[in-house]
């Protein structure tokens, strides 16, 4: 009720203050023009008509005056619609100075609660009004995303500086090696000739120990400078992961495994045959390095109306879901003990997954009693199956 009677009074309140404009400038321009705007108002809208009366020889006028209700009626009309105009455009230009003043503050008001939010390590967004609750929703979300990836950067730098310290650590151990045999070998001059070839073979393995241990140095410093970028072109993928397979007889031997192709024949991709090659060779290499020996290592595609999976299978110790969620993060080794044939950098897993990501395709791992299948997925507008 108060709020109605307060609007009342305002439209009162305007209506007198028109009413009071429209008569003190009517006085300005009367007085102006010294009495001409009068003059010129009666003789616009005021008909005077004189009529003579005649009686016992003796004559009287009278003036009737007669208002020009038509053209009056247009003329304040006019009148009426030019000061609604101007003051319409005075409550425009108001009302868009006080609005943007509203937006200033609340955009102001609402970046203070923002920062204070964000500064706060706690997660309650009491900061927020009831007015900004789908805001501080977001906000919980944004905070909560920023959080997660701020600890994995340093999950990621702490597995990293970890990964420097131990390489820098089993960098001493192969050195030392070298050196020793080496003097072993200078200065013992009469030393028998099998004993000879002995020393020079285990140096031989420590400097190529050494050599992968510096590599992996390189890797890392490349991986941090990389951008990856893909050259597409055509593709032969069973070509590919035939001639692959050959490629990894020498490592295979080590063990004593074997690779069982179940390859479709004719499958044509399009693709970077470079960078698809080092994602195949990387999965290959773990899957070797971490079978058990005397076990078949099993390549396979499968053709879909999406697109083409290529799988790898091999037999060893089953990944537990941890270690799985975590196998395709930059930095992270199966191999906590460093090993000398599963030692790595802990990169080839993750550059493969961003080679795959850029194909526009997928990459997942499962372990289940002891099999562990790697699947790379391409889509169909990178393949297609061409039939002979």
């Amino acid at each position: 009720m108060k709020d109605k009677v307060v609007k009342i009074l305002k439209i009162a309140g305007i209506f007198v203050a028109v009413t009071l404009i429209c008569y003190g400038l009517f006085n300005y321009f009367d007085y102006f023009w010294n009495g001409m705007f009068v003059e010129w108002f009666e003789n616009k809208f005021i008909q005077n008509t004189e009529e003579w009366y005649y009686y016992q020889n003796l004559s009287t006028c009278y003036i009737t005056r007669v208002v020009k209700w038509g053209e009056l009626k247009n003329f304040l009309l006019g009148i009426i619609i030019a000061i609604g105009i101007v003051l319409m455009a005075i409550s425009m230009i108001y009302s868009n100075v006080v609005i943007e003043k509203r937006i200033k503050k609340k955009v102001s008001d609402l970046s203070e609660m923002i920062k204070q939010y964000m500064s706060d390590e706690e997660q309650s967004v009491d900061v927020f009004p009831a007015e900004y609750s789908e805001i501080s929703t977001q906000m919980a979300e944004l905070k909560i995303n920023l959080q997660k990836h701020e600890q994995m950067l340093k999950e990621e730098v702490g597995r990293k500086n970890d990964l420097v310290a131990y390489l820098a650590h089993d960098l001493k151990t192969p050195l030392t090696s070298v050196v020793g045999y080496l003097s072993l070998l200078n200065e013992a001059e009469d030393m028998p000739h099998k004993m000879q070839e002995k020393y020079i073979g285990i140096t031989l393995r420590k400097a190529l120990r050494l050599e992968e241990l510096i590599n992996e140095f390189f890797e890392i410093t490349r991986y941090n400078m990389m951008q990856i970028s893909v050259d597409m072109e055509r593709i032969d993928l069973s070509y590919m992961l035939y001639q692959m397979a050959d490629e990894f007889y020498p490592q295979l031997q080590k063990k004593k495994n074997t690779i069982k192709l179940e390859i479709d024949e004719n499958i044509f991709i399009t693709g970077d045959p470079n960078k698809l090659a080092r994602v195949f060779n990387n999965i290959l290499k773990n899957a070797i390095a971490y079978s058990h020996e005397k076990t078949e290592i099993k390549i396979s595609t499968s053709v879909k109306e999406e697109g083409i999976e290529i799988s790898f299978l091999n037999c060893g110790k089953t990944i537990s879901k941890e270690k799985l969620n975590t196998i395709f993060d930059k930095f992270v080794r199966l191999d906590e003990a460093r090993g000398i044939s599963t030692g790595g950098a802990g990169l080839g897993l993750a550059i493969a997954r961003e080679i795959i990501n850029l194909h526009g395709g997928s990459i997942s791992a499962t372990s289940v009693e002891g099999e562990t299948t790697f699947t790379v997925f391409l889509p169909t507008a990178s393949s297609s199956l061409v039939k002979s």
